[in-house]
């Protein structure tokens, strides 16, 4: 049986759900449950088999831990990998491994030149859960101009009227009778500055996005982009206090960690352009909660949008449900489960011929 090394990822998981026959019991009937709403995990799991010979079935190592990752490496065939560093170290430690497959489009914690020597063969994966966050994001940003989570469906005189618009028929003799609704604070977005605080993988699917869009774009990280890449993807580099005080929409990208865990707090939002937007597609955490009230209590922020939340579903009696220029979704920006389960089986084909595996199984079958 194929020994596959997979960093415990709750994404990554899948790959045991998938490829394991000895995944525990619970942890089916939980994931199935997980992707009910969207797809048949039954039908998904013998449709991928069927058409992944040799893959299934295979002994998946979950390890969390670069100590768990050098206990598994003696074994392991193939490795999958998000953040775990592998380098000379753990190559050393891997007499078998001939794959590694990076969980994302950079491979900046793995050796390749190592790899290279040792005959591993590294792939990478542009992960779709990412693009559908990107658009998601850009979403909420077109939601904000255009006012669609106050206005959507409000197409009628009454339905106006109860927003606090007066309907009054336009003279067109003499002009046109678009925006019957008299509807203002509308934006145009072509022209207005985005700036990405942090710039991982979201971030990157993003930018073209944003610039298709007509948005100027500028970030902040801790390591700051080649200049190379900045020109490619069309970034201006900023301080973070410059990137609050200069940015029409403030977009987080940043993960949740101890040094995140309230970085945009009062003192942050203070520094943030006057009429700004914030949009949050990370963390909710990262946004100091009564900060995010109080800005826009007090007009700081012009609007927000947020698709994740400090609790989850909403409490009722969440403060931030009272702003009608906040626009909320409950935290699907990843899209359907399908989007999730392909960046699987992806994986689980890649690993299926970098081993020939599928060669394996059809040579088991003319026997």
């Amino acid at each position: 049986m194929t020994v596959i090394a997979v960093e415990d990822d709750k994404v990554l998981r899948f790959l045991q759900v998938l490829l394991d026959s000895a995944t525990p019991a619970e942890r089916m009937t939980v994931f199935a449950d997980y992707v009910a709403h969207d797809i048949d995990q039954d039908k998904w799991l013998a449709d991928v088999h069927a058409r992944l010979p040799g893959v299934f079935p295979s002994d998946i190592r979950l390890i969390k831990t670069p100590q768990e990752l050098h206990a598994a490496l003696p074994d392991a065939e193939a490795l999958v990998v998000e953040s775990l560093a592998v380098g000379e170290a753990e190559l050393a430690l891997a007499p078998k491994l001939r794959f590694i497959h990076k969980f994302g489009i950079r491979a900046d914690n793995i050796d390749l030149a190592a790899c290279e020597r040792c005959g591993i063969t590294v792939k990478t994966q542009r992960r779709r859960t990412n693009i559908a966050v990107a658009e998601h994001t850009m979403a909420l940003i077109l939601g904000l101009a255009k006012q669609l989570h106050r206005l959507a469906g409000k197409v009628t005189a009454e339905r106006l009227q109860k927003l606090g618009y007066e309907y009054r028929k336009y003279d067109t003799r003499h002009t046109g009778a678009n925006n019957y609704g008299r509807v203002g604070g509308l934006r145009v977005i072509h022209g207005m500055t985005l700036g990405l605080l942090g710039f991982g993988e979201i971030a990157r699917e993003l930018a073209p996005l944003a610039r298709a869009f007509g948005l100027q774009l500028q970030y902040h990280r801790r390591n700051r982009l080649p200049a190379t890449e900045e020109i490619t993807l069309g970034l201006k580099y900023c301080a973070r206090d410059e990137l609050f005080a200069t940015s029409d929409i403030l977009s987080v990208h940043l993960p949740l960690e101890a040094a995140t865990r309230g970085l945009v707090d009062a003192d942050a939002l203070s520094k943030i352009k006057p009429g700004a937007w914030l949009i949050n597609t990370s963390r909710a955490e990262i946004v100091a909660h009564d900060a995010l009230v109080a800005a826009l209590k007090s007009g700081r922020l012009a609007a927000a949008a947020a698709d994740v939340h400090y609790q989850e579903p909403v409490a009722a009696d969440e403060p931030l449900l009272a702003f009608d220029n906040f626009l909320m979704t409950p935290h699907f920006a990843g899209g359907p489960r399908q989007t999730l389960l392909d960046d699987i089986e992806e994986i689980a084909f890649n690993i299926q011929q970098a081993l020939g595996l599928n060669k394996k199984a059809q040579g088991k079958n003319t026997q």
